[in-house]
């Protein structure tokens, strides 16, 4: 009798183990959601969306945009982090959530590191020195001539210290021993306007949210702080052609939280990567600014970001940012 018990207890978790590896085979079988720290209509809400689409119908579920911005993304990514880790959750993050943060808080409610399994690399997303379409500054040895001419009178508009725009502009500020004036603002929106209006003479933003005023003649680009030049603004040179080392960009990537199966993450992996690739998608996410990068697995992924946190670190200390 002990026995028959026995095998019955075998043979059901032998059931039991067919049926989750069956669960598993059959993902995804609902609804999947991509959370993001941005609100929408921001740069990186633009780009989830787009892959979004194509990503779901790839699938054959609905992939739902839910936004969660605030907090400097603390608030969405700790969301992310704490979701069940079964596949139905992403998390459509940027370097601030997942590298800089580290270095801007004494303590965070999230672990960049230790709380997310990395999917895939989606896009770069350079940021932007930019000034007003008739300003007399031409180039961005002008801009620091002119603010060692007259040290505090020329204002770089950006969103604070301790975002990745006010980040560019105190190395500019570091490594050609400029004395601009930093002035920070509630959006990059709002610093866009006022660079416009003639209330700061510079403005260092995302490409994504600034190319439009820029096609549409109403700013000029003097620099990106990409490596390489961008593609569609070939003719705008890099901040390091001029000030070697003032080289950051932002990106966008997935990442879900620790714990999703293996056999998720490599095919969200591939599917990412190939939607990616597909040139009317990449025509798409280039027209909203950030350049799209197919390709990579997620161990790259992964070594990606252990390099990027020891770049930021030396960046930060190099501005003397300390964390609050």
């Amino acid at each position: 009798m002990q026995r028959r018990t026995f095998q019955l207890g075998l043979a059901g978790a032998a059931l039991l183990q067919a049926r989750l590896a069956a669960a598993q085979d059959a993902w995804p079988s609902k609804p999947i959601k991509m959370i993001l720290s941005q609100p929408a209509g921001s740069g990186p809400d633009n780009v989830a969306r787009l892959l979004g689409d194509g990503l779901g119908h790839a699938l054959g579920q609905p992939l739902v945009i839910d936004n969660k911005p605030g907090g400097q993304n603390l608030i969405g990514a700790q969301s992310a982090a704490r979701a069940p880790a079964d596949g139905y959750t992403l998390y459509f993050a940027t370097t601030a959530a997942l590298v800089t943060n580290s270095y801007l808080f004494k303590t965070l409610p999230y672990d960049p590191l230790k709380d997310f399994v990395p999917v895939a690399f989606v896009a770069n997303s350079p940021f932007a020195v930019l000034v007003r379409a008739d300003s007399n500054i031409a180039s961005l040895p002008d801009l620091v001539a002119q603010s060692q001419r007259d040290p505090g009178k020329l204002s770089i508009a950006n969103e604070g210290p301790r975002t990745f725009g006010g980040m560019i502009a105190r190395l500019i500020n570091a490594r050609a021993k400029a004395q601009a004036n930093l002035v920070s603002y509630s959006s990059v929106g709002v610093a866009l306007q006022d660079i416009i209006g003639g209330h700061a003479q510079a403005v260092v933003a995302d490409l994504a949210s600034s190319s439009q005023l820029a096609k549409q003649g109403r700013l000029r680009v003097l620099a990106v702080t990409s490596s390489k030049r961008v593609p569609g603004w070939e003719q705008v040179p890099t901040a390091a052609e001029y000030l070697p080392g003032v080289e950051m960009t932002g990106w966008m990537a997935v990442v879900a939280p620790t714990g999703t199966a293996a056999t998720t993450v490599t095919r969200l992996n591939a599917e990412i990567n190939r939607l990616l690739a597909l040139p009317a998608n990449a025509e798409k996410i280039l027209a909203v600014g950030p350049i799209p990068s197919p390709g990579g697995s997620p161990k790259d992924f992964e070594a990606f970001l252990l390099e990027e946190h020891k770049r930021l670190a030396q960046i930060v200390g190099e501005i003397g940012l300390l964390p609050e």
